[in-house]
């Protein structure tokens, strides 16, 4: 719904360091991250100033620039999975309240300060946010449950506030949910219309769009 608030616990940004090893190699990320302490933060194209990643193909740029969590799945986290939640735990640089992936929708844009946010994609999950929280079993959980968190791009670029924040969502899209989305690209038995249609979501990230091509391509085939 346009003109709905979303609030900001917190903002949190962080840069590439060694979080781990993995096969006796260390594993660089930018997954850990700090609560920001300044008043504001500057939002460019390619995410918030102070943060950054370190395997660029998979993680980062205009499409993935900000990457948001709903906190309302921590208690979810917590007593069912032993997981205990703070802003961060899952690497994310806004720790939102009240809404999660069935309250929006891919292309939903929201006003940050003077930024302006569009929701390209859910986020699928890696190994690093298994050695990041310590529970290998994270990754596949995720995924089971669709608790995934949404990346953003930026469309306008600005100062935003990091205390005290509000998201206002300007545009409502009415295009899939983050939920379907994400479930639709990593569950099988997905009809093929339901396919279709999120394809044809006109905000979907092109990497997206690309695993629903795949997928369509596939099924056709089986028919």
């Amino acid at each position: 719904m346009s003109g709905e608030r979303l609030s900001v616990l917190s903002v949190n940004v962080g840069l590439p360091r060694v979080i781990g090893t993995l096969h006796d190699e260390e594993v660089v990320s930018g997954i850990v991250k700090s609560a920001v302490t300044a008043p504001r933060v500057t939002v460019g194209a390619l995410g918030i100033d102070g943060d950054g990643q370190a395997d660029l193909e998979v993680h980062g740029g205009r499409e993935k620039a900000v990457y948001a969590y709903p906190s309302v799945h921590w208690p979810w986290w917590e007593n069912e999975k032993q997981l205990i939640c703070a802003p961060n735990t899952f690497g994310e640089n806004l720790t939102l309240a009240g809404c999660d992936e069935s309250d929006v929708h891919i292309g939903d844009r929201f006003r940050w300060g003077e930024a302006l946010l569009e929701i390209s994609q859910p986020r699928s999950p890696c190994y690093k946010l298994a050695i990041h929280t310590t529970r290998p079993d994270l990754p596949q959980l995720m995924v089971l449950s669709a608790r995934c968190g949404w990346y953003l791009r930026v469309v306008e670029e600005g100062e935003a506030p990091a205390q005290g924040a509000i998201l206002v969502r300007e545009l409502s899209s009415g295009g899939p949910n983050v939920r379907e989305t994400f479930i639709a690209a990593h569950h099988p038995g997905v009809a093929l219309d339901t396919l279709l249609r999120i394809h044809g979501a006109p905000s979907l990230s092109p990497s997206w769009r690309n695993t629903f091509a795949e997928k369509i391509a596939a099924l056709r085939g089986r028919n």
